[in-house]
């Protein structure tokens, strides 16, 4: 199954895609669930990790929430699209910069994802006119 493929199939696509727009969405479902797992993981280690817990679960709502926009096509709204991409981009960074605080595995991988969506999403920023 490919986001890509769904979003071409769109009457309004045509059957092509904002390619970047695309692996965005994608990547911030992905985010969401990384960081899901990561708060779920934090909740489960022995120290105080409640900082780190509450800025991955706000990012997994942002890069949810901003997956769901960026895979819609109809009645075009550029500006609420770039607003989500910017707080996920922003998300992501408060989310990397709290998780590289923390010397868990589950930390490093939820941080490196955190960075990569906020890099797709800044690509896709770019595609908006």
């Amino acid at each position: 199954m490919s986001i890509r493929k769904m979003m071409a199939l769109h009457p309004k696509a045509e059957g092509h895609t904002n390619e970047p727009m695309a692996v965005a969405a994608k990547h911030a479902m992905y985010c969401a669930l990384f960081c899901t797992s990561c708060a779920d993981a934090c909740s489960a280690e022995p120290m105080d990790m409640a900082q780190c817990i509450r800025t991955c679960m706000d990012c997994a709502d942002v890069c949810t929430a901003t997956a769901k926009i960026a895979a819609r096509q109809t009645a075009e709204d550029n500006a609420l699209v770039r607003a989500m991409l910017t707080a996920c981009i922003d998300a992501c960074h408060i989310c990397a910069t709290e998780c590289d605080r923390h010397d868990h595995e589950h930390c490093r991988l939820c941080a490196t994802m955190c960075r990569e969506c906020a890099d797709d999403c800044r690509e896709a920023l770019a595609t908006l006119h």
